[in-house]
């Protein structure tokens, strides 16, 4: 059997086992919020698995042996730690606490929270963009790779890889998208160390590698004695790859936000990042980096500029040395990678497009049940657009460029939105819209030949330049939002708040405060609003003195508590209730707590007689693990476990409802 009809055996049963996986998480999605966000019930492995499932894309497969190959093992390597460590690990370090706390279910709604609806648009509309253009770049890359091997025509392999694609992630959404994520990467776990088993096996171990190496030294320098730079403004380099792939590719992007913001819990989301980025370099960076310096040794002529064959191809390169069951294995462990990353870059578009464009501007009081169909149907639309774009002048290198230049000024936003609170609309908007223009222009130019800006600088680092100097000037000359002002005291007191006239959404508010609610999130998802909603309503009650933030900036400016002027609102609770109430609880809470005692896997049914909706359960489920009366446990779906504390709250109120 040929090389050809065992991978297309191989693609048949991979294709199968991944729409079969979304059709079968199918049964989960009961409304958009478990579509789009899996009802904020991602558990920690699921996470870590999907998180790397991002990370072990096919941008990766083709960069990190192509540094090896121009730049030797430690230029390949540091391009791999800079995206693990300091793009995922510092991502969940630094960021994770903030975005799970805040309740944005993506980066353009909270932008309109922090800042404006018109820096929400200008970036749900630039995001869209980037994120179609990222899987469009996974995709290509790896459609050429499958042609090469096979010799598939281009066409066939793009379409192929769609369609797998569109399958899945139509019947479940996120939820299809992680358990695929989960099946791709154990695809990966296999496919990995036996390409590095195969390359020792067939070449040898070290010896080989320093007597091939057509450099002086493979561990410094490339083929050419050329070393990664450091300082340097133009790419590559240490400096423009930390601003690439930390900054702009991770902190910036709405998928790797949508991954925290689908977490259980701000614990859940932290330690996957952490975790992941520390993973990756052994698992995904250090194997790759390897496969580089093999391939090079190997054929020591081949690659330019020695050789004619560009060193982005060092793995399909390898592939073909190796037998055929083994290369088509390695293949597919390859689609997975890229398939996954797309995957992600498809649902994160379409997140943004459903939140960001068509409830805020079309349906603002359409229910997350009735979101469902339009959602999927954004999905089957953008998926048609993507692959339009597949096929636009300029390939992968296009591609990459065109996603880069939407994704830099939003990191930018939220690095300086959340730790300096003088930071204000103004700045953002303009700082974003020229930092976008900037890079767009200077991309355009380049592409055509009229203005190469990347001899002096990439167009990322000029965007970064723009759009940072353009939005602390701006900001600096223009007034804050009322918490930035610098006379401005989180803690209320009889002079420094302002005469507010409350509206019937902040008695809900408070409501919820009373029985001990503290964060964004909670209050959003129990409202079942947009956060712009739920934000509105808590800045005039801080502005009100009815409530008091735990800090002015970073996580904490997103944690409340409420204060005697804002009890003083509410009515008075009978007896039994405000026993309750005094332990964070209500009579609802109490009936989660007895069926969770009682038989914890009948939540959705629970849930459904209830009439909850996915994110109302992941409100009061995130209250109470808060208070230390349950337990989130379950690898897939979450499953209750009372506490000895929980047991005790059940036998004081048995008689109570």
């Amino acid at each position: 059997m040929g090389a050809n009809q065992i991978f297309l055996i191989y693609f048949i049963i991979f294709a199968g086992v991944l729409i079969f996986a979304g059709y079968y998480s199918k049964k989960w999605i009961s409304d958009t919020s478990d579509f789009i966000l899996a009802g904020r019930e991602v558990s920690l492995m699921l996470n870590v698995f999907g998180v790397m499932a991002i990370g072990f894309a096919g941008t990766v497969l083709a960069l990190s042996p192509s540094l090896a190959v121009s730049f030797g093992f430690w230029g390949s390597l540091a391009w791999g730690l800079i995206y693990s460590i300091g793009g995922l690990a510092f991502y969940g370090l630094f960021f994770s606490d903030f975005i799970r706390k805040c309740g944005a279910q993506t980066l353009p709604e909270w932008l309109e929270m922090r800042f404006s609806s018109k820096v929400r648009l200008i970036v749900t509309v630039t995001t869209v963009l980037g994120l179609t253009g990222i899987m469009a770049n996974n995709i290509v890359s790896m459609a050429a790779i499958i042609t090469g091997y096979v010799g598939w025509p281009l066409w066939v392999s793009i379409s192929g890889c769609f369609f797998v694609i569109l399958m899945f992630s139509f019947f479940s959404g996120l939820w299809a998208v992680t358990l695929t994520d989960f099946i791709q990467m154990l695809i990966g776990f296999v496919a990995i160390p036996l390409l590095i088993f195969s390359l020792v096996t067939k070449f040898g171990g070290s010896s080989f590698l320093h007597s091939s190496w057509p450099g002086e030294n493979f561990w410094t320098a490339g083929i050419t004695g050329a070393q990664m730079p450091i300082l340097s403004l133009k790419y590559p380099s240490v400096l423009s790859m930390m601003l690439l792939f930390a900054c702009f590719l991770v902190w910036g992007n709405n998928y790797y936000w949508l991954r925290v913001a689908s977490c259980r819990s701000e614990r859940v989301a932290k330690q996957s990042y952490f975790w992941t980025g520390l993973a990756l370099v052994p698992i995904v960076f250090l194997p790759l980096t390897l496969l580089g310096i093999y391939a090079a040794s190997a054929y020591p002529d081949m690659f330019a500029p020695i050789g004619k064959v560009s060193a982005a191809g060092a793995y399909g390169v390898v592939l073909k040395i190796l037998p055929p069951a083994v290369a088509s294995f390695l293949l597919i462990g390859a689609l997975a990678a890229s398939i996954s990353t797309a995957a992600t870059a498809h649902i994160g578009a379409t997140s943004t497009a459903v939140r960001d464009i068509y409830q805020r501007v079309f349906r603002p009081n359409a229910s997350a049940k009735e979101l469902l169909i339009p959602s999927k149907v954004i999905l089957l639309l953008i998926g048609a657009v993507t692959w339009l774009l597949c096929f636009y002048p300029g390939g992968p290198v296009y591609l990459f460029a065109f996603a880069n230049s939407w994704l830099g000024p939003p990191s930018i936003l939220v690095l300086l939105g959340m730790t300096w609170r003088r930071f204000n609309a103004p700045g953002a908007l303009w700082g974003a819209i020229f930092g976008m223009i900037t890079m767009a222009v200077l991309t355009f130019l380049e592409l055509s030949g009229s203005f190469v800006i990347s001899k002096y600088m990439h167009v990322g680092v000029a965007g970064f330049i723009v759009t940072l100097v353009l939005s602390v000037i701006i900001s600096l000359s223009t007034a804050p939002k009322y918490f930035g002002a610098p006379s401005w005291d989180k803690e209320p007191g009889a002079n420094n708040r302002e005469n507010i006239e409350t509206q019937p959404i902040d008695l809900k508010v408070l409501e919820m405060l009373r029985y001990g609610h503290d964060s964004m999130s909670e209050l959003t998802d129990a409202l079942k609003v947009d956060s712009r909603y739920s934000n509105e309503s808590v800045e005039r009650l801080d502005r009100g003195g009815y409530i008091k933030r735990h800090a002015l900036s970073g996580a904490n400016f997103y944690s409340f508590e409420i204060t005697p002027k804002g009890l003083s609102l509410l009515p008075k609770l009978p007896e039994k209730e405000a026993t309750m109430a005094a332990d964070s609880l209500k009579p609802l809470y109490v009936k989660v707590l007895q069926m969770a005692a009682k038989d914890p896997e009948k939540l959705p049914e629970f849930a459904k007689e209830e009439n909850l909706a996915s994110l109302e359960v992941a409100s009061i489920i995130s209250h109470m693990v808060k208070k230390g009366y349950i337990l989130e446990k379950g690898l897939w779906k979450r499953v209750l476990q009372v506490t000895d504390k929980g047991y005790s709250m059940i036998n004081k109120y048995a008689d109570a409802l």
